[in-house]
């Protein structure tokens, strides 16, 4: 059985994502897809001018991965110029990757970009609580958040990322750092409103049932959920959700 896939750590998505030709004849040949994670290692060589040992380090990879990723990359470019064709920017096994300091590659000492967001709409990551593929209830105790990754109403990826033993704040800095722009969830209380509000995260509360088929909702824009959905759980066996007008995204 073949090893997973391992991860790679990317610390700033692209500010544009497609790429091609400016003149000359419409070209109809399918774009060339760049991964996200192939974008990364190309900034971090030919732009941040580390060798392939550092950029390895700094995408959590071998040394022997960060250069077939490396090269294949430049290969993908080459064909795009030489041969004018489009290329596109998109998936890849990767995550998100900043801390409260700069992460490490010289560009967050700058501006940070790992904690830069998307703007909601075009480009975009959706947050849910989950588990057993469905919206965790209790956003203060989820244990796993399934995050999409969307663009122009479509979905280009998925991940569940773990949220460890983390409180509300701690929890709404790990959704900004993943560059989420919208939460959502069942209940929540004000305080965890507030904490993900920071980040410029929009909540959508009291939303139940599979996450897939909320996230279909939301694309088509019938997910239907709560301004008012509250959570109180100070005490374990007084927990208790509260919802409020329900309205349609």
């Amino acid at each position: 059985m073949p090893r997973p896939r391992k991860c790679r750590r990317v610390c700033t998505m692209p500010q544009r994502r497609s790429f091609g030709p400016l003149d000359g004849a419409e070209n109809d040949t399918p774009p060339i897809l760049l991964s996200v994670d192939e974008f990364e290692c190309i900034r971090l060589i030919d732009l941040a001018g580390m060798t392939q040992e550092e950029c390895a380090r700094q995408m959590g990879v071998a040394r022997t991965t960060a250069q077939a990723i490396y090269a294949g990359a430049r290969e993908k470019l080459a064909d795009c110029i030489v041969n004018g064709k489009k290329l596109h920017i998109e998936g890849g096994d990767y995550i998100l990757y900043g801390s409260s300091s700069a992460c490490g590659c010289g560009c967050c000492h700058q501006r940070r970009p790992c904690e830069k967001k998307i703007q909601e709409g075009k480009n975009m990551i959706l947050a849910m609580p989950y588990e057993n593929g469905a919206i965790f209830q209790h956003f203060g105790k989820s244990k796993e958040f399934q995050l999409y990754e969307i663009e122009d109403g479509k979905i280009l990826g998925s991940r569940v990322i773990s949220a460890g033993e983390n409180g509300h704040s701690a929890l709404a800095d790990l959704l900004g750092k993943q560059g989420v722009t919208v939460m959502v969830c069942g209940g929540i209380g004000d305080g965890a409103k507030q904490a993900l509000a920071q980040w410029g995260i929009r909540v959508l509360a009291g939303v139940q049932g599979p996450v897939e088929q909320a996230v279909e909702k939301y694309l088509a824009g019938r997910l239907s959920a709560s301004s008012n959905a509250t959570c109180d759980h100070h005490h374990e066996e007084g927990h208790s959700c509260h919802g409020g007008d329900s309205c349609c995204h």
